[in-house]
């Protein structure tokens, strides 16, 4: 209990016995300031208090000499304030570093005295500086490197440069692999619909998928068949022209005159009997038949690939919809059905235009009589599939043939109709087709197969216009409604 007593009436306490009291003892902090006021102002009364109760704290405290029941408010332990925390953070990994090892214990890992002998010469010395003990014969391990360490850092900065440097050269190397792999399942996706549609008649999927394929199979046969015969006429004719072509050179008398002057005949036949000429020649025609071999390859795995991709297209979408997150696997999955719907438009508006291509110059050709009307067209056909520039190839071909093969007024006539079915095709047959389909602007499409062709070349551009809508749709369906949140 606190003594109420008046401090003018409480006796002095001996100077020897405060002394007693407090010796040993932290001082009690200062009152904070907003209770300074509360005190009592008289000085002598509270150094009366004061010592008053330092001979409580000595009376309580018994033999203790001067240790108190309880401190005061805010006072220090002596105890606390004596010990040292057990370890402290380390800057460089952000966890606890202990503190280094007492000189009593062996078995932790020592700073080398000075003047102790060279681990690297006296066992005992390394083993005594590497702390080993039973649980750790090598020695105590050090404090790990942080991720803030300069090294790791650095490390892992070159290791991440390296493994992308090492990704772009295997794509690289495996570009030609990786662009059949594309354009195979851009053709399963784009032929999907077709089985869709064959399966609602209640075909099974493997029946409608190999319905489907064999369609394709007849086509490519066909093209080829179509160029076979055409191209074997021309060689044939011109092997048995050139006797011909050999006398009307050497009959010519503009010819006759130059070689009077320059020798050109003599050049010339010095030219073809040089052996740069002869090896020339013989790498000009490997390359082509590499060409043709290695075109023949690719086509044939192509089919195969789009053969397979369209047997396991359901499971290859499942697949890739569960890595989404389970909240927006059904957001994703819609999206990701609408772009694949997409897709299969943009491949069936391009064989609807490039079907309608074809037939109009089949039956052009055939009413003006040029040869080989079936081949050309299909040429036309399959090269009006590449956006932009591919009706303009085709119709430089389709020319070029009726000149070679007929008059002048054939070509001026095939200039004329392809100059004149273009603008039909671009102004009215292609918008009415790509916008049920696709849905993409003129001008994303220009600027889409622009950088698709200057990317991949044809396989660029094809695949262009279809990613350009995809992208589109993701930016009208996601970008823009997230942009309205922020």
């Amino acid at each position: 209990m606190p003594d109420d007593t008046p401090s003018e009436d409480r006796p002095e306490a001996a100077p020897g016995k405060a002394a007693a009291g407090t010796a040993g003892k932290v001082p009690a902090p200062a009152p904070p300031a907003d209770t300074a006021d509360d005190t009592d102002g008289d000085t002598e009364g509270g150094t009366a208090r004061a010592s008053d109760d330092g001979d409580g704290d000595e009376g309580s405290g018994g033999a203790g000499g001067g240790e108190t029941a309880g401190a005061p408010s805010g006072a220090l332990d002596t105890e606390a304030a004596g010990q040292e925390p057990a370890y402290e953070l380390d800057p460089a990994t952000g966890g606890p570093r202990t503190r280094p090892a007492p000189a009593d214990e062996p078995a932790e890992q020592q700073a080398p005295e000075p003047g102790a002998p060279d681990p690297a010469h006296d066992v005992e010395q390394r083993r005594r500086e590497a702390g080993v003990n039973p649980l750790f014969p090598f020695g105590r391990p050090g404090q790990p490197l942080g991720r803030a360490h300069p090294f790791v850092f650095g490390f892992t900065a070159a290791l991440g440069v390296i493994t992308a440097w090492m990704l772009v050269k295997a794509a690289t190397n495996a570009k030609s692999v990786l662009v059949m792999i594309v354009v195979a399942m851009f053709l399963a996706v784009g032929l999907n619909p077709a089985v869709e549609r064959l399966r609602r008649f209640g075909l099974p999927r493997g029946a409608a998928v190999g319905a489907v394929f064999l369609i394709v199979i007849l086509f490519f046969a066909g093209f080829v068949a179509s160029l076979v015969q055409p191209v074997t006429e021309q060689v044939t004719e011109l092997r048995h022209s050139i006797p011909d072509f050999v006398d009307q050179l050497q009959n010519n008398r503009t010819l006759a005159d130059w070689d009077k002057r320059y020798g050109l005949l003599k050049r010339a036949e010095k030219a073809v009997n040089s052996p740069g000429f002869q090896n020339g020649l013989t790498d000009t025609a490997t390359g082509i038949g590499k060409v043709a071999i290695n075109g023949v390859f690719q086509t044939i795995t192509i089919l195969i690939l789009t053969l397979y991709f369209m047997s396991s297209l359901p499971q290859i979408k499942t697949f890739f919809y569960q890595l989404a997150p389970r909240t927006r696997r059904a957001r994703v999955a819609l999206l990701g059905d609408e772009i694949l719907d997409r897709i299969g438009g943009y491949v069936a508006g391009q064989f609807t235009i490039a079907f309608i291509a074809g037939l109009c110059s089949y039956i052009f050709l055939s009413i003006l009589g040029v040869k080989y009307a079936l081949a050309l067209a299909l040429i036309v056909a399959v090269t009006d599939l590449v956006p932009l520039i591919g009706a303009t190839i085709g119709a430089v071909i389709v020319c070029l043939v009726a000149f070679l093969t007929g008059t002048t007024t054939d070509l001026i006539v095939c200039v004329a109709f392809y100059v004149i079915y273009q603008q039909v095709e671009n102004y009215l047959v292609y918008p009415r087709v790509m916008k049920r389909t696709v849905d993409v602007q003129p001008a994303v499409t220009i600027v889409a197969a622009l950088v698709g062709a200057a990317l991949l070349g044809v396989v660029g551009a094809l695949l262009a216009i279809p990613t350009a809508a995809a992208i589109s749709l993701l930016i009208r369906e996601v970008v823009l409604p997230r942009q309205e949140t922020l």
